[in-house]
């Protein structure tokens, strides 16, 4: 990661203070790729060096990442052909808030967590806060 102060259209953009450029390169079977991005920010250099900056990247998609994995393979959104309305928007929200919800389960994972709340629909209940009947 390359970091510059010296930005031409800064008035454009008040408070950026940096511009950097990161270059990725990977190799996929044989085959390799070469992307550059761009990109400002407020981040001083007295705030974030370019290792801080590059660890602050790395570390947003790495959430990103992870976040997307499950989203798609534990909820399968990409497959859901929900499009009008608000109908998405409210699956999108629903599953979130579930996501949020698994993690306070004491499962190690997310897959885990549905079939153990699947086995014991009480702890279900408890993990939204619905009090246990007899």
């Amino acid at each position: 990661l390359r970091t510059t102060s010296i930005l031409t259209l800064h008035e454009k953009w008040k408070g950026m203070t940096r511009g950097f450029e990161i270059i990725r390169e990977r190799t996929i079977k044989g085959v390799k790729t070469v992307e550059v991005e761009l990109g400002v920010t407020s981040l001083s250099e007295d705030e974030a060096t370019a290792a801080d900056l590059l660890k602050l990247l790395r570390d947003h998609w790495k959430i990103e990442n992870e976040l997307h994995y499950v989203r798609d393979v534990t909820f399968l959104e990409d497959a859901c052909r929900v499009r009008s309305g608000a109908a998405p928007q409210v699956l999108a929200a629903l599953r979130n808030a579930i996501i949020h919800l698994l993690a306070d389960s004491g499962a190690d994972n997310h897959r885990e967590a549905i079939e153990l709340l699947q086995i014991h629909p009480e702890k279900a209940r408890e993990l939204i806060g619905i009090p246990h009947v007899e």
